[in-house]
């Protein structure tokens, strides 16, 4: 058995932590995140407050906390959706192959033609934003990525031996596909999953920082970035912690996708994407 990376070792730590905070933040916040107190607006870090006051004189501590737990959420139920639609369609069109393979694939190429912000925004254009909404409106973004994979891997492992070996013994396609595909496919859906997850976050605090996911007094980083641009240099702490946070997110669950890719595949270790 591979002994795991130590980049999966320090991404999942890293993660693992963030994923805590997010849960007991409601518990260990020193403040309530949406708690006015305006004679307290635009302090500096300090022992009370350790990563500043905004304009409002809430605690950014208590609000990155809070804000953690949407970003988590976007990123892993907005992922799930893509993985949900997109490795069914992946592995129809591989194994159908003809029309149905050809009508998959031209949606998805269209799809992807279209820049992934830009895609976003024409989906949530048509509902009142919100963080349900922003989550569906990503994850069908990165169903067209996701797809393409699926597919790919599954075009691979259908000629191997132990597919045909299948078929002759007369198993119908549902089988070979729930039953000898899809467990075969999971080690890169895996890696691609997590290195989704990424772009899934991002694209989410993007639409956050353009107005278009979850709405003040929420506490989500993208929009608490969005929120403290006015006082950019009076108060640069304001944007400054959601935003550092934000990328030791981003950065760890990259990590974690380098490391289950050594893990799944030794033939890859030690090169970059």
């Amino acid at each position: 058995m591979n002994s795991i990376p130590r980049t999966l070792w320090v991404g999942g730590v890293i993660v693992g932590g963030i994923v805590i905070l997010a849960i007991l933040g409601p518990w260990i916040a020193p403040f309530e995140p949406d708690a006015f107190n305006v004679r307290s607006r635009l302090q500096p870090p300090s022992v009370i407050h350790w990563f500043g006051t905004d304009e409002f004189g809430r605690d950014v501590f208590s609000r990155v906390l809070a804000g953690a737990h949407h970003s988590l959420l976007m990123g892993f139920g907005a992922t799930a959706i893509s993985l949900a639609i997109g490795v069914p369609l992946g592995l129809i069109a591989a194994f159908r192959r003809g029309w149905t393979e050809e009508a998959i694939m031209r949606g998805v190429d269209l799809m992807i033609s279209i820049p992934p912000v830009l895609l976003g925004l024409l989906i949530l254009a048509v509902t009142e934003p919100g963080l349900g909404k922003t989550i569906l409106a990503v994850g069908l973004v990165y169903v067209p990525i996701m797809t393409r994979v699926a597919r790919a891997v599954a075009l691979d492992l259908l000629a191997e031996d132990f597919v045909e070996a299948a078929r002759a013994r007369g198993e119908g396609g549902y089988h070979i596909l729930v039953r000898e595909i899809l467990p075969n496919a999971w080690p890169p859906l895996i890696v691609e999953t997590a290195l989704r997850i990424t772009f899934a976050i991002l694209l989410g605090s993007a639409l956050s920082f353009l107005g278009l996911g979850p709405q003040p007094p929420d506490s989500e980083w993208g929009l608490m970035i969005a929120e403290s641009r006015p006082f950019i240099s009076e108060a640069p702490w304001i944007g400054l912690a959601p935003g550092l946070c934000l990328c030791v997110l981003l950065i760890a669950v990259n990590i974690v996708g380098e490391g289950l890719r050594d893990l799944l595949d030794p033939r890859l270790r030690g090169r970059g994407h």
